[in-house]
């Protein structure tokens, strides 16, 4: 289980890192480039270096931190969020999370939150889905956390959405698509109804830049979610799968951090292209996150892994 909750966190990171000079840019589907890459001149993320990654990672690894120690809260979560904003670290936030941390300034982490249906809080799904085994739940917890910086219910069903699929994918589901997929279709229906649709356009073998015409890729959760749930569905191969998301455009480092953290789920670490991992910002770091979270679930750690 230690070898699915590293690639996990890692597949996560990889995937955002490898998206962070696409985001905002046009889909390279056409030409797509392996392998971590600095994003243009003029870029919001153009102080980065290769194999960097963006907010999303830095709110994955900022919460998981506090539910490892068990000192997660609503308050918990805001301030550090709230300081990382203000020592001008947080990297080229989504404009609710932006929103929210200047709302921080002068009112309670219970006011801040804004009606947005941007995917920024997808990312609290994954620690959240490898620290809480029950689904329920993880799911009650996620969407207190959520509100944080989202009020918008499809943003909140996102972020369930995509702790489904991770939490399915762990306990070995058949189909953790698909049951995520009718997760998404209780929690909100037009979500779960473009999630189905992304899900029948990978069964039908659409060409994968007609299926970025076709479902979208901005930052929406009604395009990156489904988006993602299209490309996990049809491309096997975690490699591939890793650098078609990075280059779908628009909100490629959230589609393809959806993508890593579901096939590092799937099939662990030893999956996910060595020399990535070689060079990825903090592995080490996401690596013990990943010991922390498992220990935290009551699981037994293997030896030497502590």
């Amino acid at each position: 289980m230690l070898e699915q909750y590293r690639g996990c966190l890692l597949g996560a990171a990889i995937g955002d890192a490898l998206g962070m000079p696409n985001e905002t840019a046009p889909s390279r589907l056409h030409a797509p480039i392996r392998g971590f890459r600095k994003a243009f001149k003029g870029h919001p993320n153009d102080s980065l270096t290769p194999g960097h990654y963006t907010d999303d990672t830095q709110i994955m690894l900022l919460a998981g931190k506090l539910i490892a120690d068990r000192e997660f809260s609503g308050e918990t979560y805001a301030t550090a969020l709230l300081n990382l904003y203000q020592e001008d670290k947080l990297r080229f936030p989504d404009s609710a999370v932006h929103a929210v941390c200047e709302r921080l300034k002068d009112r309670s982490w219970k006011e801040a939150g804004v009606y947005s249906a941007t995917a920024g809080c997808i990312p609290l799904a994954v620690p959240f889905a490898l620290a809480y085994t029950d689904l329920i739940e993880c799911s009650e917890r996620l969407v207190i956390a959520c509100s944080v910086t989202h009020i918008h219910p499809g943003a909140l069903a996102g972020a369930v959405t995509v702790a489904t699929l991770i939490r399915l994918t762990l306990a070995g589901d058949k189909d953790p698509l698909q049951g995520a997929a009718g997760v998404a279709l209780r929690e909100d229906e037009l979500l779960g109804v473009r999630v189905r649709e992304a899900l029948r356009l990978a069964d039908e073998g659409i060409s994968i830049q007609g299926a970025v015409e076709k479902i979208g890729s901005d930052s929406s959760v009604y395009q990156t979610v489904p988006l993602a749930f299209f490309l996990s569905s049809r491309i096997k191969d975690a490699e591939r799968l890793l650098t078609i998301a990075s280059q779908t455009g628009g909100n490629a480092d959230t589609i393809a951090y959806i993508c890593g953290a579901y096939i590092g789920a799937k099939l662990g670490k030893s999956a996910l292209p060595a020399d990535l991992l070689v060079q990825l910002e903090s592995r080490d770091e996401i690596e013990q996150l990943g010991v922390d979270l498992l220990r935290r679930t009551g699981c037994p750690i293997p030896g030497g892994a502590e």
